[in-house]
């Protein structure tokens, strides 16, 4: 008796006959690409290394295009900023020990904001592993263990026949929810020696789904349903999982007011009437949300920032729906719902009734009234303006790309993505330099719209060096640095905790004249200038730099104002 899948793996005689005639002059690195362009790979980012050379030399043979960045934890940023925008797994080939360890930085920056990053990386030769001869460039006594504590998974390749495997099962857990980057690992000997291994034709590294248990999603959607004063925090699982446009339609559902987390940004319409925005360091909102008595937390593990730095403290029932199962009721006790947000949302929406609330639009304008005046008070008519100027000549979809910057930490609160999947921030781990190598990533992965990157100078000379790989692809990215000579938030953070700060005052270039000095186009702006100006450079095809120079200031925490018990 013959089944169905017995048919579909008896190999047809044109695939027996490629098999046992493969091309001549192919080796291990051969094996690499190929099984990348089997699953569906396109661009790769990275650089060559002594000990990765197999992997660069195969690219030649190759339909992938290679974005090469100058630093291998740009190349990481680029990488993960092409797997946010994309959805797809995005391919970043290392060598080994100073060019991987480079990258860790990036890595855990994908690793928090959930980015799928397949990170290749080569070792020394197997002949120097476990115990063997020693002392070669670059070796690290076990260098997977560097990245076990950053990556979700580890795959330790020693043999050809092992590549493509070990590829396609580090895609699958890359790209299965919660998404995030991955590494394999292959030595140098491994991937230049000649290969007689057919050529890696359709490797299946489908994701696995992860759907809720039913009897779960039946009481999360009872609680809702019959809530009182139900709202909504909308994490970046929403925008990773596409679920916008489920999420809106249970709000609306329900009539629950939604606030979207830093990571949520355009997770939810920024003017639709059950908006809260992303006001969530306003102990305004943080009262909102702990008056709830059923509060739908999806995609959010209710982290430092989410949680208005851990001051949040609901009084209601939770319910939360997270892919990554160790943040599920990491930081309150929940209704825990291990999920995919998409799926999740369309068992709720199958489920939940409808429920009205001719309150819940009143609340929300006027919660959000208290915020405004709030900031009205405080004198900081300089920096919305700046960021109404950003907001105004980005035109609407195109993608922006935020550093750990005072402009970036108002863009959080205060800016309107205007897109479910345009606005991205390196707040997962809050390292420097994210802004201008991801948006880099960005306008490879989509090279139809402009994209903006925003740094402050002391971010900016993380990335400087990229303004060279810009010009070399003709990559379509503004960037536009906020000068204000040192780190800005870490100024502020120093004299309000010390009265005085320490090393955060910084000599930096003449940033025009240096992006010329790259064929890159720069002008120097102003505050009221910096609408037009940007908006030229954002029309304009190919690289640039807007330099603002400008103090900006930070509104004022209200995490701190919480009464007294």
């Amino acid at each position: 008796m013959t089944h169905d899948h017995d048919l579909e793996l008896r190999p047809t005689a044109a695939q027996t006959e490629a098999a046992l005639n493969p091309p001549p002059g192919r080796t291990g690195g051969d094996l690499v690409v190929e099984t990348l362009a089997g699953l569906g790979a396109t661009t790769v980012f990275g650089l060559p290394g002594q000990h990765a050379l197999g992997m660069f030399d195969a690219l030649r043979r190759s339909s992938l295009q290679y974005v090469g960045l100058r630093i291998e934890n740009n190349a990481g940023f680029a990488a993960d900023a092409y797997g946010r925008i994309t959805g797809e797994a995005a391919p970043l080939l290392l060598s080994t020990g100073p060019g991987a360890l480079t990258s860790l930085a990036a890595l855990q920056e994908a690793a928090a904001a959930s980015a799928p990053v397949l990170a290749i990386g080569s070792q020394v030769p197997a002949a120097g592993l476990g115990g063997g001869r020693h002392g070669y460039l670059h070796e690290l006594p076990d260098q997977q263990a560097s990245f076990r504590g950053v990556v979700k998974s580890v795959h330790p390749v020693r043999t050809q026949s092992q590549i493509p495997s070990a590829i396609a099962a580090a895609w699958q857990s890359a790209l299965t929810a919660p998404h995030g980057p991955v590494w394999v690992e292959i030595p140098e000997d491994v991937l230049r020696a000649e290969t007689v291994l057919p050529v890696v034709t359709a490797p299946d590294a489908n994701p696995e789904d992860l759907i809720p248990r039913p009897e779960l999603t039946a009481l999360a959607a009872h609680l809702l349903t019959t809530a009182e004063r139900p709202a909504i925090i909308a994490g970046g699982g929403v925008v990773r999982a596409d679920a916008a446009g489920k999420l809106k339609a249970l709000a609306e559902r329900l009539d629950a007011p939604v606030v979207t987390t830093y990571g949520g940004k355009g997770a939810f319409p920024w003017t639709h009437p059950l908006s809260l925005q992303s006001w969530l360091e306003d102990r305004h909102t943080t009262d909102f949300l702990e008056d709830a008595d059923v509060l739908l937390v999806v995609g959010s593990g209710l982290g430092e920032l989410s949680s208005n730095y851990h001051t949040f403290t609901p009084r209601g029932r939770v319910v939360q729906i997270e892919a990554d199962l160790g943040k599920l009721e990491s930081n309150h006790p929940a209704l825990g719902i291990h999920a995919d947000a998409r799926l999740a949302l369309s068992a709720l929406l199958e489920t939940a009734g409808e429920r009205t609330d001719p309150t819940a639009a009143g609340r929300v304008r006027a919660l959000l009234e208290k915020v405004g005046e709030r900031i009205a008070a405080q004198d900081l008519t300089l920096e919305q303006d700046v960021l109404a100027a950003v907001r105004r000549a980005l035109p609407d979809g195109a993608p922006s790309f935020w550093d750990m910057t005072i402009l970036a930490y108002w863009a959080w609160a205060a800016f309107d993505a205007r897109g479910t999947n345009a606005m991205h921030s390196a707040q997962g781990a809050g390292g420097l330099g994210y802004a201008f190598p991801a948006a880099l990533g960005a306008a490879a992965a989509d090279p139809t719209r402009p994209v903006l990157a925003v740094s402050g100078d002391g971010g900016a000379l993380y990335s400087t060096a990229e303004l060279a790989t810009a010009r070399q692809y003709g990559l379509d990215v503004t960037w536009l640095i906020v000068d204000d000579g040192g780190y800005g938030i870490l100024r502020e953070y120093m004299t309000d905790a010390y009265g005085e700060t320490t090393g955060t005052e910084l000599a930096r270039p003449d940033f025009v004249a240096l992006a010329e000095s790259f064929g890159v186009p720069g002008v120097r702006t102003s505050p009221e200038n910096l609408e037009t100006d940007l908006r030229k450079e954002l029309d304009r095809p190919g690289p640039s730099v807007v330099v603002l120079p400008a103090l900006l200031r930070m509104f004022a925490p209200t995490h701190l104002d919480r009464p007294a018990d």
